[in-house]
């Protein structure tokens, strides 16, 4: 490449660049490459390259390995033991739920052979965590029994439930010069089976007149809104109309 003796603003950009220090970058790159190598335990520089030397112990790792893989046999067989387990449980709860019938899908135990060491001669499989069928069966249908018993029996003392309502009414006078005291005195001497008068007070309407408002508790199967209007208005020298200004159930 020919590069010109003087350069211009014109020509500066044929000029290529040339990197004269190159090797030494790379040089210092290799030498920190294989610093972080050897402080590698168990790891050897070759060549470019790098491989697991002999100084790892090989027979402790596999050592290890053979201990990890039976651990994970023994609670791989746990594990089937007490998935097993719940198995049966759930069923002898069905079971219970459906009144001590037998469930007509009884879910099968996984069989596993598996190596087992001596010390390991415990069968969990010959313990009875559930006892005889037959027993919970009927100790199931005992306690059903008692506790329906106990449901009659109860429902049979409760007394029956009275439908009642309270009414709020407005007893209306003729005018000003009505006597409010005789025109409660007639209302309440309404009586009949199933009515209970409660608490009243006058509330001005206009020109000085006053209303009567006066509330009852009453049985719906005995008392009606009709009756009360009817017995009130038979008041008619004191009573010009009567309205229904509330009405709720209890």
């Amino acid at each position: 490449m020919t590069v010109p003796n003087t350069l211009t603003p014109q020509n500066m950009d044929s000029v290529e660049p040339v990197w004269f220090d190159r090797f030494r970058v790379e040089e210092a790159e290799y030498r920190y490459q294989q610093h972080l190598a050897d402080q590698h335990s168990g790891l050897v520089v070759k060549g470019e390259g790098l491989q697991v030397g002999t100084s790892v112990g090989g027979t402790e790792v596999f050592a290890r390995l053979s201990t990890l893989e039976q651990e994970n046999k023994d609670l791989r067989k746990i594990t089937n033991d007490l998935k097993a387990l719940v198995l049966k449980l759930e069923s002898r709860v069905v079971s219970l739920e459906r009144g001590g019938a037998a469930p007509t899908n009884s879910p099968a135990k996984p069989v596993q052979k598996e190596e087992e060491d001596e010390d390991d001669d415990d069968d969990d499989d010959d313990i009875d965590l559930f006892g005889s069928d037959d027993e919970a069966d009927a100790a199931a249908e005992k306690l059903k029994q008692e506790r329906l018993k106990a449901y009659q029996e109860k429902k049979s003392k409760k007394p029956a439930l009275i439908a009642k309502s309270m009414i709020v009414l407005d007893v209306k006078p003729w005018d000003d010069e009505t006597d409010m005291s005789e025109v409660e005195k007639s209302v309440r001497s309404i009586a009949t089976d199933g009515l209970v008068w409660g608490q009243s007070k006058l509330v001005p309407l206009a020109y000085g007149i006053k209303k009567l408002q006066i509330s009852c508790v009453v049985e719906d199967d005995k008392v009606g809104t009709d009756f009360l209007e009817e017995k009130i208005t038979e008041f008619e020298d004191y009573v010009q109309s009567v309205d229904i200004a509330a009405f709720n159930k209890l």
